[in-house]
């Protein structure tokens, strides 16, 4: 099967957050699942670098547009190395490819008569990049960003006729599996049949230069999300198609788009319309997660609470960070998450846990064993693939850590260390049966702590202890 799979575009005004690292590793997680069950993957991530926000936070800095884009997207970039990631691709909007697919886009959802021209006032938020309705504000306020004042803009733009694919929308919205979780489908369907109005995708470049210039008029830059969203398809080179991947794994494949909460009126109404118009085909399927709060509290500087992930890779390590993100947050609920926290996870599941039984396990071996076990099949954990399928990744490690217990226990009730010195072939092949268990868990480890599985595999392989998985702190 060909998979398709993508995050969304961080904004580069800010260091690397740990709610996009949730994202990226998810993705990754299942990246790398379909790539051991056979399965041809295109995995995308990269930068969304125009707009407004970008364009007053360079100003602030003292800096070209291009200069401040460039330095964040080079922190986003560390995230490759920092987390393992193994995307295919690292997409940025000021790419003179996606630039160039931004404008054909929006050439043919004017070529379909979706695009048209008029002056319109409204309450902007720079944070969100985008107007605000008054049913969606709070207090006069956007409720994402309630401590920035909303700006009265009046100029003259270009619209989206957004109004006309409400239909169109509640019917893709119909297919099964479409949103992930489901009361995230229900929460889009409500939006649509609550109505949709026609939206700004432009701005005048006299207010704001810095954006891709709307074909045909050099009076006008795209909205930030008109142009951003192109990114799913600009990565896999639509719309020349050079290399085949976008008729391989967008149109012929399965393709999967992972995003936060609050993006279901962006990546599941806006970019689907946008889709519809051009004739391309619809996404598959939208995951949404959920946030990730600190001591209850959204994560703020001002407050000090905000986690920076490489900041707990330098602390904890790579796989230490995937791991808590995996099996301590929940797939699609709001989670919180303490340093404190994320300490004793470390000490109680990685260091006293995995760690100690790798410890214990391959010291046997290697005390007691001549050779090399060698590993079999590996069978698959009750709930292990169906919790994979429905994004529940907490789930699926749960039932990894469910045999790391147990074979934790075994050791403690069959006591193998003194059975070897009585009994030495009884002994040794309860040793070797121990190891054969470590492998299977090192396998189904591997989507989750590629490098802690591939430590583990060849410490099975060589017969020998390895260092200390998960020093203690």
């Amino acid at each position: 099967m060909n998979r398709y799979i993508t995050t969304t575009l961080p904004y580069v005004n800010a260091d690397p957050h740990i709610g996009f690292a949730l994202e990226i590793v998810q993705a990754d997680a299942l990246a790398r699942t379909w790539r051991a069950q056979g399965d041809d993957v295109f995995f995308s991530t990269g930068t969304d670098e125009h707009g407004q926000k970008i364009f007053e936070a360079a100003q602030k800095a003292a800096q070209e547009p291009q200069a401040y884009a460039d330095h964040y997207a080079a922190a986003f970039e560390k995230l490759h190395a920092a987390l393992d990631l193994s995307n295919d691709a690292f997409i940025r909007t000021t790419d003179p490819k996606h630039v160039a697919a931004a404008q054909e886009m929006w050439r043919r959802c004017d070529a379909k008569g979706d695009i048209y021209k008029k002056t319109y006032s409204g309450l902007y938020c720079v944070g969100c990049e985008s107007f605000k309705t008054e049913k969606e504000c709070i207090d006069g306020r956007c409720p994402l960003h309630p401590n920035a004042e909303l700006k009265e803009i009046s100029e003259e733009n270009y619209f989206f006729r957004f109004s006309s694919y409400q239909e169109k929308l509640l019917a893709y919205l119909e297919r099964p599996g479409v949103i992930v979780p489901e009361w995230r489908r229900i929460e889009a369907v409500n939006f649509v049949k609550g109505g949709l109005e026609d939206f700004s995708i432009s701005r005048e470049a006299a207010r704001l230069s810095w954006g891709i210039p709307v074909p045909g008029d050099e009076g006008q830059v795209m909205y930030v999300w008109f142009d951003a969203l192109t990114n799913y398809i600009s990565t896999l080179g639509w719309p020349e198609d050079a290399e085949g991947h976008f008729k391989k794994f967008w149109e012929e494949g399965t393709t999967l788009q992972v995003a936060g909460k609050d993006q279901v009126r962006f990546q599941s109404l806006i970019w689907q319309a946008m889709l519809l118009s051009a004739d391309i085909k619809n996404t598959d399927t939208v995951f949404y997660h959920g946030f990730i709060t600190s001591g209850g509290q959204k994560m703020s500087k001002s407050l000090g609470n905000v986690i920076n992930p490489l900041s707990l890779v330098a602390t904890y390590g790579t796989d230490a960070v995937r791991y808590l993100l995996l099996r301590h947050v929940s797939p699609a609920e709001d989670s919180d998450l303490t340093l404190e926290a994320i300490r004793e996870h470390y000490t109680a599941h990685l260091t006293n846990g995995l760690g100690n039984l790798v410890a214990r396990v391959m010291k046997l071996a290697e005390t007691h064993l001549t050779d090399p076990v060698e590993a079999g099949a590996v069978p698959t954990p009750d709930g292990y693939a169906d919790a994979l399928d429905a994004f529940e990744f907490n789930r699926a490690m749960d039932a990894i850590w469910a045999r790391i217990q147990a074979a934790d226990e075994r050791i403690t009730l069959e006591k193998p260390f003194s059975v070897v010195k009585e009994d030495a072939e009884r002994g040794q092949e309860m040793i070797r049966d121990l190891v054969r268990e470590l492998s299977a868990i090192a396998a189904l480890l591997a989507p989750f702590m590629p490098a802690t599985s591939a430590l583990i595999t060849n410490a099975v392989r060589e017969n020998k202890k390895p260092e200390n998985l998960f020093p203690r702190l």
